[in-house]
């Protein structure tokens, strides 16, 4: 049969709809090959069989990704996948390879695939880079979203600096950062180290991808990890988050004792506020600062950078009222370089090292949780309205304990606090940043006040 110029028109239209629907959605696997793909680094087998693209673990090979030949800024990604009980991968998107960098290393973030206990699945991890920016301990209710042995549905936006994630339709993670605006889709096959380890898929189908008339799916409304310093989101002041340093002046914050800033001792420079070192003494050049304002239930945000050396806490439910000289009394999240300050040493079964509850409970120490010193670490302490007090470093909650607990009141009882009644139990306090007399820096200082809601 013959074919009119307007038949042939409309077959052409309908043949496009097949790689470009009506929303915009547009297929990046094609079910057949790996056309458009490149595989990058390891040796990982990927194969296509019954529409399905199958990536197989071999032994001897760094991590392996296949990634797309075309570089993605702003967009929407949908996904399927099943994976090994026993296997750990990720998505890779906005991801880069340059042979400048770590000899071509595939570098950027990734949308975890974790089926162990730990239950990090739809977490954003900096491949290659600055490692976990958001884990599931800040969102408990996203580790329930991944189904183990069966296909699930990732789903991962991406629209200026806002990146957000979802398994199975529940919200997982939500990163705010600029490092990097564009990059590669991949798909990663872990490398493996033990024999019986060798063997292992990965499945994914159904891979799709919009990049115009991008309209963001629904807000979140989870914790928000923001990494751009001092900023917030219109999304985070919904959530009830405000700066609780501005990142420029000394306004909300006085010396401890005092009704003014100290006049020495304190630096504010390029969005952080700096302890200036002096003779390492506690309190003894400019001295403690202190908000003005008192809280009591909140989830509160800060980052710091440690000099070698240097010793510094963040106190909370502080309350002057015991006029001590030095530092003032409060629970204290310990700021403290472990490898070279002295105190790491003191106190009891290390609990007075970075991030532990200050001589009552040691922090748990995982690898990936500790920055080196002059890198910038993410701190988080949250205290629940009914006394449950949670320490986080990097993402990693490394403390948590029950203000009203018998077992709190015994560690209070064998610890330097034991001289002050009620140490720590205040219905409210105030937030306090240390001055130990070693340089220490601290910006992106927020606050959430919680309520019983």
């Amino acid at each position: 049969m013959r074919l009119t110029p307007l038949v042939t028109a409309c077959l052409f239209m309908l043949s496009s709809l097949d790689a470009q629907d009506k929303d915009g959605w547009v297929s990046i696997f094609n079910g057949k090959d790996l056309s458009g793909w490149t595989q990058l680094n390891g040796k990982a087998n990927y194969t296509v069989k019954n529409g399905v693209l199958i990536g197989t673990t071999v032994s001897d090979q760094p991590n392996s990704f296949l990634a797309t030949q075309k570089m993605y800024g702003d967009f929407q990604l949908e996904l399927d996948l099943l994976v090994d009980t026993a296997m750990n991968s990720g998505v890779q998107f906005r991801s880069e390879s340059l042979p400048d960098y770590q000899n071509g290393r595939v570098h950027g973030y990734q949308m975890e695939v974790d089926p162990s206990s730990r239950a990090w699945s739809g977490g954003i991890y900096d491949e290659g880079r600055r490692l976990w920016l958001y884990t599931l301990e800040y969102n408990q209710e996203g580790k329930k979203a991944f189904r183990n042995g069966q296909w699930n549905h990732y789903r991962i936006e991406c629209i200026g600096n806002r990146m957000r994630t979802w398994v199975n339709g529940i919200p997982t993670a939500a990163l705010i950062d600029d490092m990097t605006p564009k990059g590669f889709i991949a798909l990663q096959v872990h490398s493996v180290s033990r024999p019986e380890e060798v063997g292992r898929q990965i499945q994914w189908k159904n891979i799709r991808i919009r990049e115009k008339n991008l309209k963001p799916w629904p807000d979140q409304k989870i914790f928000i990890a923001n990494l751009l310093p001092n900023s917030l989101t219109e999304e985070e002041k919904k959530s009830g988050v405000s700066l609780l340093w501005d990142g420029k002046t000394t306004s909300g914050w006085r010396g401890v004792y005092k009704t003014t800033f100290p006049e020495k001792g304190w630096e504010i420079k390029e969005g952080t506020i700096n302890v200036q070192p002096s003779a390492g003494g506690e309190s003894a050049n400019g001295g403690d600062i202190v908000t003005e304002r008192m809280f009591s239930a909140f989830e509160l945000q800060f980052e710091f950078r440690l000099t070698e050396g240097a010793n510094s806490g963040v106190k909370y439910f502080v309350t002057e009222k015991e006029n001590n000289s030095g530092s003032a009394i409060g629970l204290e999240y310990q700021v403290l370089d472990d490898e070279k300050h002295p105190d790491a040493k003191l106190g009891a079964a290390g609990n007075r090292t970075l991030a532990s509850l200050y001589d009552l409970i040691p922090s748990i120490k995982y690898p990936q949780s500790i920055k080196k010193i002059g890198e910038w670490n993410r701190g988080m302490i949250r205290v629940y309205p009914d006394n449950h007090v949670e320490h986080f470093l990097n993402g990693y909650k490394v403390v948590q304990y029950e203000r009203s607990s018998q077992m709190y009141q015994a560690l209070v009882a064998r610890s330097k606090y034991v001289q002050w009644p009620e140490f720590g139990m205040a219905k409210q306090g105030r937030i306090l940043l240390q001055d130990h007399g070693n340089a220490v820096s601290f910006r992106s200082i927020r606050i959430r006040e919680m309520t019983n809601e």
